[in-house]
């Protein structure tokens, strides 16, 4: 039993699940926008990748621009979300630690904060699920 079915009757569920999609709404903006941007800016986002010394940059920039649209489209839809959740958190590690490790530079250490940040969320939801209004709800 979850804890969200062992409190409906009081309402909890329902606000459970509101704050969910709130939380889910509010991670999925930062990667629908930053997926969309790369995927329409392809050569500069390379550029930038090459600077940091990826593999194959433009390959890279349409990789990482798709994991960031379609991982998105599936926390706000709430689509496979204990999966997406978990892509996500790795992902946003992953990121921290190839463009954001340069301490000395705070703007440096608030961006890897803030990946770690939005990390943490993403455990949060793989481990709470999408909550009631989600397609894995509808699915389920």
């Amino acid at each position: 039993m979850s804890i969200n079915s062992s409190v409906a009757g009081n309402g909890t569920q329902s606000n459970s699940s509101t704050t969910i999609l709130l939380g889910r709404i509010l991670l999925a903006v930062i990667f629908l926008l930053s997926g969309f941007g790369k995927l329409t800016a392809i050569s500069g986002t390379a550029a930038y990748f090459g600077g940091l010394g990826l593999p194959l940059p433009t390959v890279t920039a349409v990789v990482v621009g798709l994991i960031e649209l379609l991982g998105g489209v599936a926390i706000l839809v709430g689509f496979q979300t204990r999966i997406a959740a978990w892509v996500l958190a790795i992902f946003t590690i992953a990121t921290g630690l190839v463009a954001h490790t340069g301490w000395a530079d705070q703007m440096q250490m608030i961006q890897f904060l803030k990946n770690l940040a939005i990390t943490g969320g993403f455990i949060l939801l793989a481990s709470s699920g999408a909550g009631a209004y989600s397609i894995d709800a509808k699915r389920g």
